[in-house]
């Protein structure tokens, strides 16, 4: 599927609002990138615009970035450091396949919500929002 006619499929404001209130409760940092190349490997293409996007600099390594790439039929939801430490391999691979059920029924605006939503509550959980935690959050579904 091409990106623009995946981006069109997208409730674009549901899904910036699950990211808002997901941050709402958390020190951690959630984005969604949609990309228009066709990556071999999502997992590494994720990896690559993690670090582009700077999210690798946060101190308590607690960014998660949902990558899809649409064109190859891909994505990946990876997480710095603090937050796999705190979560292992067993979320990641559970958050997949209920994103990939989301998607197999054509319901993506909804499979990205629900990973937000499960993101927020694991970030919540072991990076609480701080009363002095002001940093600027890009909230919005970035491109290339």
């Amino acid at each position: 599927m091409k990106p623009k006619e995946f981006l069109s499929q997208l409730e674009h404001d549901q899904i910036v609002e699950a990211i808002r209130r997901a941050e709402k409760k958390t020190s951690g940092e959630i984005r969604v990138f949609i990309s228009g190349h066709d990556p071999e490997d999502a997992v590494k293409a994720a990896q690559k615009h993690f670090d582009e996007l700077g999210m690798h600099r946060a101190a308590e390594k607690n960014g998660v970035l949902i990558f899809v790439a649409p064109r190859a039929r891909k994505f990946a939801v990876i997480g710095d450091a603090g937050v796999h430490q705190r979560c292992g391999d067993a979320f990641w691979s559970a958050l997949a396949a209920e994103m990939t059920a989301h998607f197999k029924k054509g319901a993506f605006t909804e499979g990205l919500i629900h990973v937000i939503n499960r993101t927020g509550e694991i970030l919540a959980e072991y990076f609480p929002r701080k009363a002095d935690d002001e940093k600027k959050r890009t909230t919005k579904i970035e491109e290339d």
